[in-house]
């Protein structure tokens, strides 16, 4: 596929997303997609998911812990089969109540028209405190 195609998997990914159409997300995924997010342990849906059905359960996982006040991918930007996404989100934790805000780098493998692999890169420190049980609690 052409970066210009690859582009617009992921844009349409980040659409769903925004829409709150999981099964549109889910479904430009391959069946091998490995989806990895910094931050474990504190950040509840960090860790690495393998195939839509963990990858499912990480945005099950998100839904119960997450408020995002706003999510932004801003910039793309292709080689080959990558295409990295550059944003910001706000965000704030259900259980406590705080919030955050930070950008991120998010990086797509695409193969045959699919995603095949996700990485996140962002500011854990800044997100951690949102789902602590105190304020004191370290990242």
């Amino acid at each position: 596929m052409s970066e210009s195609e690859n582009v617009k998997i992921v844009q349409d990914a980040y659409a769903a997303f925004g829409r709150g159409d999981i099964p549109s997300l889910l479904a430009s995924l391959s069946d091998d997609v490995v989806w990895t997010l910094p931050g474990a342990p504190l950040i509840p849906q960090a860790g690495t998911y393998r195939g839509p059905e963990g990858v499912a359960q990480f945005f099950q996982k998100l839904a119960q812990t997450t408020e995002f006040l706003a999510f932004e991918p801003r910039e793309f930007v292709a080689q080959g089969d990558r295409v990295i996404a550059l944003g910001s989100y706000q965000a704030k934790g259900i259980a406590t109540g705080r919030s955050f805000a930070a950008d991120w780098a998010m990086s797509f493998t695409i193969r045959d028209g699919k995603v095949v692999k996700f990485q996140e890169f962002t500011d854990t420190a800044s997100i951690a405190p949102i789902y602590a049980s105190s304020v004191g609690a370290s990242a």
